[in-house]
């Protein structure tokens, strides 16, 4: 497909994360306009992307007849109601997460779309990352075994966030991941955190899940750590997996230890080597891009399109509720 035919996308927030998106889908050959409130971020991509219509106002760009899909990558707090917005004109939507900061505003999002045939997909890049890839086609395919426990722990220092907790702002990508392995929303929720900067919202939680076939799993998350972590731990009664995204060569590595029992009495640990993955070395965000022109142009549904989308709102509504009791 040549470029005159593609779609024509237009990236709405170019701050932190909107760089990158704006980057990916000018790498792609589709983007037509961005559009940003800060007048030195204007200027900047006024320089960068010449060939790209510049706006500072969403209401307009939203309403362009030059565009066929948004690419949304603004504050949580802004998601519902710009992605109603575009929607509700007719344009297809890439909104980064989360979707909403409620499950009765992601539901209507997700009717919109579906009413008006339009594509609806959000951001849970990690579904996009080749090691995930790998790590889910070993569980599909039984290679960990039956599936016992998952963890995972993403911390660093910053970025904190006023508008949504550290729950919402750090866990869906984990939260999503965990749900496709498992192919079910939790049974039962339990979320701990505490605040301890001068603001209202949580800095540091841990959430535990319940699955059905006696599945557990926890989520730890934190923007006060001294240092980075993001680590995906999968645990089987044949093999063990750690995805692990801050390393270079290492970000998937199976373990086959073994736990034997003498007598039914004495446990002995027989540790196996590492097994580490080879892992195609490919951008996830380029490729979380690519899915969602594809899925444009061919009105095909994404991986992540917003029922997969409403179902992490419902965990993360879930736990909210816990957190909010324990106040």
């Amino acid at each position: 497909m040549n470029n005159e035919k593609r779609i024509r996308v237009g990236v709405i927030g170019g701050g932190y994360w909107g760089k990158n998106l704006i980057r990916v889908f000018h790498q792609a050959g589709v983007l037509h306009a961005i559009c940003d409130i800060d007048k030195n971020l204007i200027i900047t991509y006024e320089k960068l992307y010449p060939d790209a219509d510049i706006f500072s106002s969403p209401e307009k760009l939203i309403k362009s007849s030059e565009i066929d899909a948004l690419v949304i990558a603004t504050p949580a707090s802004t998601h519902y109601s710009i992605t109603k917005s575009a929607l509700e004109n007719g344009k297809n939507v890439f909104c980064e997460k989360p979707l909403a900061l409620t499950v009765k505003q992601g539901e209507e999002l997700v009717k919109i779309s579906s009413d008006n045939k339009l594509v609806l997909m959000v951001g849970h890049i990690l579904h996009y990352h080749p090691a995930v890839e790998k790590l889910k086609q070993a569980v599909k395919q039984g290679e960990l075994g039956k599936i016992e426990y998952i963890y995972s722990n993403r911390t660093n220092i910053g970025r904190i966030r006023h508008e949504e907790n550290i729950l919402w702002s750090f866990a869906p990508h984990d939260i999503s991941l965990m749900l496709s392995l498992t192919g079910s929303l939790p049974v039962e929720v339990s979320s701990h955190g505490g605040i301890f900067l001068p603001h209202s919202v949580e800095d540091v939680t841990l959430t535990f899940f319940s699955f059905q076939n006696n599945i557990k799993a926890h989520i730890f998350v934190s923007w006060l750590n001294p240092f980075k972590e993001q680590k995906f731990v999968v645990i089987g009664n044949r093999k063990m997996a750690v995805f692990d995204d801050t390393e270079k060569d290492r970000k998937l590595v199976f373990y086959q230890h073994r736990i034997n029992w003498n007598n039914s009495e004495i446990p002995t640990i027989e540790k196996a080597e590492a097994e580490v993955a080879k892992i195609e070395n490919d951008e996830p965000l380029r490729k979380e891009a690519e899915h969602f022109i594809k899925c444009v142009e061919k009105g095909e549904k994404p991986h992540t399109d917003g029922n997969e989308a409403l179902n992490v709102l419902r965990v993360l509504e879930q736990a909210e509720k816990c957190l909010r009791r324990k106040r």
